[in-house]
């Protein structure tokens, strides 16, 4: 297949990403596109920031209705971080709205108390909070020499299922390891050609009940099915060649993230997923199958907490609260171990993730809700761009 080149949008769009980048390393999360057009060398800010708002009004000119909204979001968002990069001091809330075209959220502080009290009351023996859920995890936790051998398994029927559910393009594929000193518990790296990198941390115990979400949000059919999907389909097939750089701080992460938090639930019901864990999966690793139904009612509940990290960004980032105060957060909505509660602070407050928390919970309700509602297929968000603003119409 001869691919086309990229067109002078394309081109321009690339080029201003790596020139950001250039000044916020992190900014591309991957790039398959052509060499040349990675060009990384300093440039001034202002200069950047001008560039920016360019682009921004000569992508109202792209005929094609699809392409240009989605180039509007993304723009604006490259246009909020040249504004950043140029000492432009914005409110946090307007860094969240500029770069991904959603609102920060509070999570409501008597839900997750009533939430809290419920896992209390679920939870066996004796001790803290965070201390009996460390024991519910800690006997379904899988030693990190067992993790690539019981991922294997997993990726290979997530895989099996997504091909035959959505298709795959030809020649799609990934590599996998273990890595220490990540802010994160799993990373995807696009690596262009239909290509990826999966990362696993193992700072934090990883257990074998986080594995099946872990690696659907990560591979099939997550971020690395979106990504070789959109390669094949809009630079490939259509010749749009913003689709072979990923950007993180942008809208797109809103919907990526959105797909990837809903990836197994599109695999796979809850009670197939308990079956598989507590059979299967739990042989290859020697787990008690009563302990891996324990784990999954833990888990369950503690799904009720998941606004906790975004509230938390807004105490430190919005309310100026101390590090400490918001690990004493943490530690009591999330009840957390000190050590996974220093882990979410770390994960806050790195510049490239500081804002990018609001993905997960906002981008995962807008491709639930717009999915549910059937204004866009599972199938479609893998296949085209959407934005924010697309999925809450």
């Amino acid at each position: 297949m001869t691919l086309k080149t990229p067109d002078a949008l394309a081109a321009r769009y690339i080029q201003l990403a790596h020139a950001l980048d250039a000044h916020s390393p992190g900014f591309i999360d991957g790039y398959g596109g052509p060499a040349e057009l990675a060009d990384r060398t300093i440039r001034p800010t202002d200069v950047l920031k001008t560039e920016a708002e360019q682009l921004h009004a000569d992508v109202q000119h792209e005929s094609d209705a699809v392409r240009r909204t989605f180039l509007e979001t993304q723009t604006q968002a490259m246009h909020t971080l040249a504004r950043m990069l140029d000492s432009e001091a914005l409110p946090y809330a307007e860094e969240v709205r500029g770069l991904y075209d959603i609102e920060p959220e509070r999570a409501n502080l008597s839900e997750l108390d009533a939430a809290l009290k419920e896992l209390d009351a679920a939870l066996p023996g004796s001790g803290s909070l965070e201390e009996r859920e460390e024991r519910v995890r800690t006997r379904v936790t899988v030693a990190p020499g067992e993790l690539l051998r019981v991922a294997e398994p997993i990726l290979s029927e997530l895989r099996r299922r997504t091909a035959h559910q959505f298709g795959l393009p030809n020649g799609e594929n990934f590599s996998i390891s273990l890595v220490q000193n990540k802010p994160w518990s799993g990373y995807n790296t696009p690596l262009g050609n239909l290509q990826s990198h999966i990362e696993i941390n193992t700072d934090l115990p990883v257990a074998l009940t986080d594995l099946p979400d872990l690696l659907a949000h990560e591979g099939y059919p997550g971020h690395h099915t979106e990504h070789a999907t959109k390669e094949a389909v809009l630079v490939r097939e259509k010749g749009w060649y913003e689709h072979s750089i990923q950007l993180i701080n942008a809208p797109e992460c809103v919907v990526s993230e959105g797909i990837a938090v809903n990836a197994l639930d599109a695999m796979m019901s809850r009670e197939e997923v308990q079956a598989w864990l507590s059979s299967e999966l739990a042989k290859v690793v020697n787990i008690n199958p009563d302990a891996v139904r324990d784990a999954l009612r833990v888990a369950g509940l503690k799904e009720k907490l998941k606004g906790v990290s975004g509230h938390a960004a807004m105490l430190l980032h919005a309310d100026g609260a101390s590090e400490k105060e918001v690990l004493d957060f943490f530690r009591h909505y999330n009840a957390s171990t000190p050590e996974r509660a220093q882990k979410s602070l770390e994960f806050i407050s790195q510049p490239t993730f500081r804002a990018y928390i609001f993905t997960y919970s906002v981008g995962g309700r807008l491709v639930k809700d717009a999915v549910k509602r059937g204004a866009v297929t599972f199938g479609q968000l893998l296949q085209g761009p959407r934005t924010p603003g697309e999925l809450r119409a």
